[in-house]
């Protein structure tokens, strides 16, 4: 069985104060993360202070946009197209939760390499999903 991936819409996120420079980056096609430059620790989702160690030295560092699947799940039945929801863990140690998109649903894999793709969202910022590398 074969499950291809198809384009649906997406809803536009909520831009929150402080998350300006992460979805103009987006924009660009750049996956901003955050580093604490008080411990070091790369942290995802962005905040302003570090939850490792609470500093607010924290900075929009960019993240290369390439990691692995940590898990996932091929949703068929919630609307007219089929998605695959995913953790990635990336090569910088955090783990998102995204979409991975671009291929056959049913062909991912736990562990699978992927990279960093922006899809558009209906009237405002791309969003950060990945396709296998």
């Amino acid at each position: 069985m074969t499950t291809p991936h198809r384009d649906r819409k997406i809803s536009p996120p909520p831009v929150n104060p402080g998350d300006e420079r992460f979805f103009d980056a987006a924009a660009q096609g750049k996956l901003l993360i955050k580093r604490c430059a008080g411990c070091g620790e790369f942290h995802y989702y962005p905040r302003p202070l570090c939850p490792f160690c609470f500093s607010e030295q924290t900075e929009w560092v960019e993240a290369k946009g390439t990691g692995s699947i940590y898990t996932f799940s091929v949703t068929r039945r919630a609307g007219p197209t089929p998605y695959a929801i995913a953790y990635v863990t990336l090569d910088e140690g955090v783990t998102m939760m995204t979409n991975i998109v671009d291929c056959d649903l049913d062909a991912i894999r736990i562990g699978q390499r992927v990279r960093v793709v922006f899809k558009p969202t209906e009237g405002g910022p791309p969003v950060p999903m990945f396709a296998p590398a």
